[in-house]
């Protein structure tokens, strides 16, 4: 049987490589975890030789025999990565032709390891872009869970953290799922064009063996083939739009956990966070510390920071493929890894917050949320609104200097302001009142958070449905 221990492009070479720069040069270290798609293509492309007659069916079988107990002998870590056999596909070679010798290196025909990767990062990147909807979905279903567990419970709405009106923590959950809907559909989007065959591609010409592409899209599930050859070995936009898609992802999470992490402080005491998920302070013992978010909120720059890597990856390469190109699967790599946990750990957060009602509630109260309210009923009083908003700022000042709330304020108050106000104000001023008066579709009304709530449910049963 024939040793493989030669490098695959060695012929041309006289010299040994340096060691230096075989290990530098080397992926095996990251790219090792492609394994199981490299093999999955080498199974779909060794099928296709046979069929156009370059395999024979004994050869066929030798090969998918034998690149089976590849997968095994990796599976169990009995094969040694090394640098000398540079990348996951020259390992898979090397122990093919260990196992069945000359055989094995008839499996390269009419392929480079140039389309063979891009092969293999797509039907990763399938894999993962189901894996992150999977993800998202279970927290989507923590969110609705929240959301009525709590769509009576009121909260103070902010802007510029700002007291601005009330709303209903599950009206701020249904807006948290509506993000993530959008982070679902943009990777479910991105599938179709990561979902194509760029396998027979070749170095970046195609290739004189008359290879069958369409036979091997159809094994290997994909969608279709690429179009162009060249473009086929060149393209990583669907690794870039992945990291994007993260980064949106991220920001989304990165804000979930900024709201938590004030909510849960100790100046506001919205929400408590059960002791699974905080962590305490070496030197104040006192401490409850939001660590988890406070990571995820970290984690987000370094998904930025591999979108930044992978564009200038891409940025000034001259077609077709160059070694810079290694460079794109740590970035994303790193990239789905922190995804994934980061999904996990904020759903995980959210299955053990709880709302401290009676605070939130009263928080809401403050900083004369009715305000807008109180304009509203002016409106409806026939005065123009920029004339009520005014008539209302000067009420809120009135406020202010006798240190009152607005409900706290006597008619009189009110009347020295405006006569056309009445008794009935009282009403508008009311926390519960301004909650139920915002009945405009997708606003924080008891009945409009419920469908809110509906339409989420309607979502996830879709999906699950599918």
């Amino acid at each position: 049987m024939t040793k493989n221990t030669k490098k695959p492009w060695q012929g041309r070479f006289s010299g040994e490589t340096d060691k230096f720069v075989e290990s530098f040069t080397s992926s095996i270290a990251f790219d090792n975890r492609l394994y199981e798609y490299d093999i999955q293509g080498s199974v779909a492309h060794s099928k296709m030789l046979n069929s156009i007659g370059i395999l024979s069916d004994i050869e066929l079988k030798e090969i998918l025999t034998a690149l089976e107990k590849v997968k095994e002998k990796i599976e169990s870590g009995k094969v040694s990565w090394r640098d000398s056999l540079e990348d996951i596909h020259m390992h898979i070679e090397h122990e093919l032709i260990e196992m069945i010798g000359d055989t094995a290196k008839k499996i390269h025909t009419g392929r480079s390891r140039n389309d063979q990767v891009a092969t293999d990062i797509r039907l990763y990147v399938r894999n993962e872009i189901i894996n992150v909807h999977e993800n998202i979905v279970v927290l989507q279903k923590t969110l609705i869970k929240l959301a009525e567990k709590y769509s009576k419970s009121i909260i103070p709405g902010f802007t510029h953290l700002q007291v601005a009106q009330p709303v209903t923590f599950g009206f701020i959950m249904m807006a948290w799922f509506f993000m993530l809907e959008r982070d679902k559909s943009r990777f479910i989007d991105s599938y179709k064009r990561v979902n194509i065959s760029p396998l027979g591609a070749g170095a970046l010409s195609g290739s004189s063996h008359k290879l069958d592409r369409e036979y091997v899209a159809k094994l290997l599930d994909f969608d279709g083939i690429t179009s162009n050859s060249l473009d086929s070995v060149s393209d990583r936009d669907f690794i870039i739009e992945f990291i994007s898609n993260s980064s949106l992802l991220m920001s989304h999470l990165s804000r979930f956990s900024e709201e938590i992490i004030i909510w849960a402080s100790t100046m506001y005491n919205f929400v408590d966070l059960d002791d699974k998920v905080c962590t305490g302070s070496s030197i104040m013992p006192q401490k409850k510390n939001p660590d988890v978010l406070e990571l995820i909120r970290g984690k987000t720059g370094t998904v930025y920071g591999q979108l930044m890597n992978i564009l200038t990856i891409m940025k000034a390469q001259p077609f077709a493929y160059n070694r810079d190109n290694q460079e794109d699967k740590p970035a994303l790599f790193n990239c789905v890894d922190t995804v994934m946990i980061s999904v996990q750990a904020m759903n995980i957060c959210l299955e053990n917050l709880k709302l401290n009602e009676k605070v939130a509630k009263f928080s809401a109260k403050k900083g004369y949320s009715t305000a807008t309210d109180f304009a509203d009923y002016l409106v409806k009083k026939e005065i123009p609104f920029r004339d009520a908003h005014e008539i209302v700022g000067k009420v809120v000042a009135h406020a202010v200097s006798k240190k009152q709330d607005l409900d706290e304020l006597s008619i009189e108050d009110f009347k020295s302001v405006s006569s056309v106000i009445e008794e009935d104000i009282f009403d508008f001023l009311n926390i519960e009142g301004s909650v139920r008066s915002k009945k405009t579709s997708g606003g924080t009304s008891y009945e409009e958070v419920n469908k809110q709530i509906e339409k989420a449910k309607n979502i996830i049963k879709e999906y699950e449905k599918n």
